[in-house]
């Protein structure tokens, strides 16, 4: 997942803890970048995905500024943190409710397939701190 800083927006999608450094570059691409443009920062956790030397290069190569969270600065990490805890809440509102979606003409309840409806949501939705919809911003 990725969050909007400035509009709080937040972009889901699913990756597996297999996934190389390749392949979260590439989700990342085709997800994220495709559609907002390349970032000027990004601020991480320090998964080794994200502070390998492929990485940096790309950063490097695309003028981003890479920075990371520490233990003692959880600060930075805590939107990403409330943003899972709101995801989680939205996909058990789903399923509780027996809410199923019609994919690859498939009905289905696997919860990578629903990421879309939280997110579209979500961004309809008033953010407390701004009180405007992510889709204002």
């Amino acid at each position: 997942m990725i969050v909007d800083r400035f509009s709080k927006t937040p972009i889901f999608f699913p990756c597996n803890k297999d996934d190389t450094t390749m392949d979260t570059g590439l989700l990342i691409w085709n997800r994220v970048v495709s559609w907002t443009g390349i970032f000027t920062n990004i601020f991480s956790d320090r998964d080794p995905k994200f502070t390998s030397y492929l990485c940096k290069s790309l950063h490097h190569l695309y003028g981003t500024k890479l920075s990371f969270s520490t233990a003692y600065h959880p600060k930075i990490y805590g939107i990403a943190k409330r943003m899972i805890q709101t995801l989680k809440e939205m996909v058990r509102r789903f399923c509780a409710y027996g809410l199923e979606f019609k994919y690859c003409d498939v009905l289905t309840h696997d919860w990578c397939t629903l990421l879309p409806e939280p997110e579209l949501e979500y961004e309809a939705s008033i953010h407390a701190r701004t009180n405007q919809t992510p889709d204002n911003l």
